[in-house]
């Protein structure tokens, strides 16, 4: 596995270049914080994008879809873009222009692949042992129907780059005297203390791995 990811043309960043990074450790980074993305890819002839949830192992990327879906058939063995994206600020200038946000992305280009079948619960668990540790043993397994209904799609993380914005406005010279606030809102994602479901069997307690991760945030 190599550091750095293929530098393409359609990877190049063009503009605020030095936001850009190729970093293999820092496209990970970016993945493993933010499990929501996007998938783009064409039907007949026809762009879509679906959001989902995915998760990585290793160099590769992986998401999941139901079975019958329009999407799956379309990116199986065809190129596909998934692009993850966290807000971690306002930038507020002293000129409407130069307005902007604080944030962490990845955009990866590749042929997704079809996880096999004999991979799928393997795979699954591991997508819920990542968001939640340990969860996937107290579950009840997946049916052979549930499992069959479900296909897992993946994408070699190899075709891609980060770009990423910190800090605070970038105003023109004269404008800095202006008397405008300018400066940073800070954006965070925040993690709830767990809600009983209405149906829960009385004196059942939320888990250790569901209150930990309230705690991590």
């Amino acid at each position: 596995m190599t550091e750095d990811l293929l530098q393409t043309d359609r990877t190049r960043l063009r503009r605020s270049h030095q936001r850009g990074s190729f970093d293999r450790a820092v496209v990970n980074a970016i993945l493993d914080a933010q499990p929501m993305c996007s998938v783009g890819y064409v039907i007949d002839g026809k762009p879509y994008v679906t959001p989902t949830l995915q998760w990585r192992e290793g160099d590769h990327v992986y998401w999941h879809a139901s079975s019958a879906s329009r999407a799956l058939r379309a990116a199986t063995g065809h190129e596909v873009c998934l692009t993850v994206a966290i807000l971690d600020g306002y930038v507020m200038a002293r000129s409407g222009f130069h307005h902007s946000v604080n944030s962490r992305s990845v955009m990866l280009f590749g042929t997704a692949h079809l996880v096999p079948d004999e991979e799928k619960q393997a795979k699954l668990s591991a997508f819920i042992d990542g968001l939640w540790p340990g969860r996937a043993a107290t579950l009840r397994p997946n049916s052979a129907q549930e499992l069959k209904a479900t296909s897992i799609l993946a994408l070699k993380i190899e075709e891609g780059s980060a770009k990423i914005r910190t800090g605070g406005p970038k105003d023109d010279e004269e404008d800095y005297a202006l008397p405008i606030w300018a400066g940073v809102i800070p954006v965070t994602t925040q993690i709830g203390t767990p809600i009983d479901d209405e149906r829960l069997t009385a004196g059942i307690e939320p888990p250790a791995h569901l209150t930990a991760m309230a705690r991590r945030f």
